[in-house]
């Protein structure tokens, strides 16, 4: 390769790396906005999962459980460090990768919500086990009572569902976008 071919391949990593990081922390600054006919429930999308789901689609399994160890980080520097947002992230991006490598499903508009709304459950179903698990080691001198662990699940329950439904909702606007910058990258 000559000079000029060898700089502008590196200007095109380097802009693609700026595009990839920039969209994670667009979605990371969006987190924990409530801007008006985005939320359901009072549950705004989970702009990190669409993130981790868009970045896993066409990716490794192995690269999908980085991007979300690293994403869910992110998400924990900005709220609290229990219950973990890396492990649920980290698993939604290495199932996301299996699922497309596997050829479930496709890369159309319904496949996508219908990725985000399983992993949107998904992940609210691994944050209420952490709260469970972390409320009965905190009780271990204490008595944990059954209502204590009622009362996160049906609480939980609410929130995998509203979260599930408008993340899937907004899942394309972060989608379409960041594939279409991937694929042109690509070639």
């Amino acid at each position: 390769m000559n000079r000029i071919s060898l700089r502008h391949l590196y200007k095109r990593q380097a802009i693609n790396w700026l595009v990839t990081v920039g969209s994670v922390l667009l979605c990371l600054l969006l987190s924990p906005m409530r801007l008006p006919g985005m939320e359901l429930a009072g549950i705004a999308p989970n702009w990190l999962l669409i993130w981790v789901v868009a970045w896993s689609i066409k990716r490794t399994a192995v690269q999908g459980a980085i991007a979300g160890v690293i994403v869910g980080l992110l998400q924990d520097g900005m709220t609290a460090p229990v219950p973990s947002h890396a492990l649920s992230l980290a698993l939604v991006g290495i199932v996301t990768a299996r699922l497309h490598k596997q050829r479930y499903l496709q890369e159309d508009f319904i496949s996508v919500a219908l990725i985000v709304f399983v992993m949107a459950a998904f992940t609210e179903i691994m944050i209420a086990a952490q709260f469970s698990i972390w409320s009965a080691a905190i009780a271990g001198k204490y008595t944990a009572t059954v209502s204590h662990f009622g009362k996160i699940w049906t609480y939980y329950q609410r929130v995998a569902l509203a979260s599930a439904i408008v993340s899937s909702l907004w899942a394309p606007v972060v989608y379409y976008p960041l594939n279409r910058w991937w694929t042109k990258m690509k070639d």
